[in-house]
């Protein structure tokens, strides 16, 4: 079946049911929901149930749109307070990382494709470009894996791990960028392709700053009567920052990432619906995503370099990132050895790499059919073996900890504006034998009970009410002057 005017809307709508309920089953099996939806677009690919879908400049499009939404959202969930003491390690491995990986994996393409026995036959530019298209990690499935264990991490390696995965996709776009110009152009000099690299990251931060800044002061100071249209201004903004920066030949890729960090660590109107806008929009994008490039991919080919992307894949997980990590780790001496190993494991590819390894095909590279088939095949390995095993990797290890409770049980939010926090409690047995009403109970100066939760009855709270075990109570208190000092500081 074509996709056509008439059956898009039919298809699509099917294809979201079917990754949605899939997602939802794996999610409770820490079966990375990346890895279910690629499934899901090849099952009803052309190898499948016959959808057709070959237009990889269309795929890169869609993937575009979607890393710029995807890197946004991230970037405002990105707290400066918590990155702030790994803010070194993150970056050097988001940028010297990357380069290290593609080049390790480069050079083991290279002489992998002088054998005689394999089916492929890569110059070394190609090769370099091949590992430039997977040299960047993900970091959706990983810690959506972590959320379904109610697992988070020692050590600050969980902002760590986000502040790599979330700020290294512009390198390797960068990389493969500039060699497919290499290839092209039959030999870039050393100066022109440094020239290159220095003028996207400067001109990609700096859009990137400014442009944050200009969205929220656009947020605060414009005065609209519906605020649903907040959220929708503010998409606007994403995809003027990603599109303005790449005509002034920065990485638009970073200036997105940059200006959600911009955004998600200053004080904006609307927030909650802000947020809630767009995490959804991230994943309707991340779905989208996954399902063009599981419908773009042709199972058989895929097959047909399966033993040599294998080798490539185990050669990545078991030498070419722990080998970049652990270089590029070799300042931070704080960083114990089982950090550094699990930072190696979670080395996890998924979408972006396949995005990437879209812009060879449409620029015509020899080869680049071979490189797509390869990626993908590498991708569907680092997602099974990796991915499946993070949760396991962190408690071998010793490095997981609960995930610390966010929000109340209540459901009910403040506007930041307001400088206050809202917790809840339940009411024990010990506490009861101490204080059974509200007006008894010694809560700290300044807190308040908004609420009591009986069962499902909720009860306006007044001093005499009698209190039950198990009761919860909703408390609003001031905000203490170490909670306002973080907050200034982010």
């Amino acid at each position: 079946m074509i996709f056509t005017a008439e059956n898009t809307l039919l298809i699509g709508s099917i294809l979201l049911f079917v990754s949605i309920v899939v997602g939802k089953t794996g999610y409770r099996f820490g079966v990375p929901t990346l890895l279910l939806f690629l499934v899901v677009g090849m099952l009803f690919g052309s190898d499948g149930l016959g959808l057709q879908f070959h237009d990889a400049k269309d795929a890169q499009f869609i993937g575009m749109v979607a890393l710029s939404i995807i890197l946004f959202s991230g970037g405002m969930d990105t707290k400066f307070r918590e990155i702030k003491p790994i803010l070194g390690p993150g970056i050097v491995l988001s940028t010297v990382g990357v380069l290290l990986t593609a080049l390790f994996t480069g050079l083991f393409i290279w002489w992998l494709s002088g054998m005689s026995w394999t089916n492929i036959y890569l110059p070394i530019t190609t090769s370099l470009l091949l590992a430039a298209t997977m040299s960047s990690t993900d970091s959706a499935s990983v810690f959506a894996i972590l959320r379904s264990q109610k697992m988070n991490l020692k050590h600050n390696l969980r902002p760590m791990l986000e502040l790599e995965s979330g700020s290294n996709d512009p390198m390797a776009y960068m990389l493969t960028i500039v060699l497919i110009q290499f290839i092209q152009s039959a030999g870039m000099g050393v100066g022109a392709i440094a020239a290159s690299f220095i003028i996207q990251f400067i001109v990609g931060a700096a859009a990137g700053y400014v442009l944050g800044k200009l969205a929220i002061r656009m947020l605060n100071k414009l005065n609209i009567d519906n605020q649903a249209l907040y959220p929708i201004l503010l998409l606007a903004f994403v995809f003027f920052t990603f599109s303005i920066t790449d005509l002034l030949k920065g990485n638009g890729y970073l200036a997105v990432y940059i200006a959600g960090i911009m955004v998600g660590n200053n004080k904006i109107m609307h927030r909650k619906d802000i947020y809630t806008f767009m995490d959804g929009l991230t994943w309707l994008f991340q779905i989208i995503m996954f399902l063009c490039l599981g419908l773009l991919v042709n199972p058989h080919e895929m097959l047909e370099v399966a033993a040599v992307a294998l080798l490539i894949g185990v050669f990545m997980i078991v030498i070419g990132r722990p080998l970049s990590v652990f270089l590029c780790l070799l300042p931070f001496r704080k960083i114990t050895m089982k950090s550094r190993l699990f930072v190696s494991w979670v080395g996890l590819r998924g979408a972006v790499p396949i995005i990437f390894a879209t812009y060879p095909v449409v620029a015509g590279v020899e080869g680049s059919n071979i490189i797509f088939n390869i990626v993908f095949f590498i991708t569907i390995v680092s997602l099974v073996v990796q991915g499946t095993t993070v949760s396991f990797v962190a408690r071998l290890l010793n490095l997981s900890k609960p995930l610390e409770k966010t929000g109340n049980d209540f459901g009910v939010e403040l506007p930041e504006e307001i400088d206050t926090d809202l917790r809840d409690m339940t009411i024990t047995q010990e506490m009861l034998e101490e204080a059974n009403t509200l007006k008894d109970m010694n809560l700290p100066k300044g807190t308040l009970v908004m609420i009591v939760k009986r069962g499902d009855e909720f009860l306006i709270p007044n001093g005499t009410l009698k209190l039950h075990v198990n009761d919860k109570l909703l408390l609003i208190s001031e905000k203490s002057k170490e909670e306002e000092e973080n907050s200034s500081e982010s």
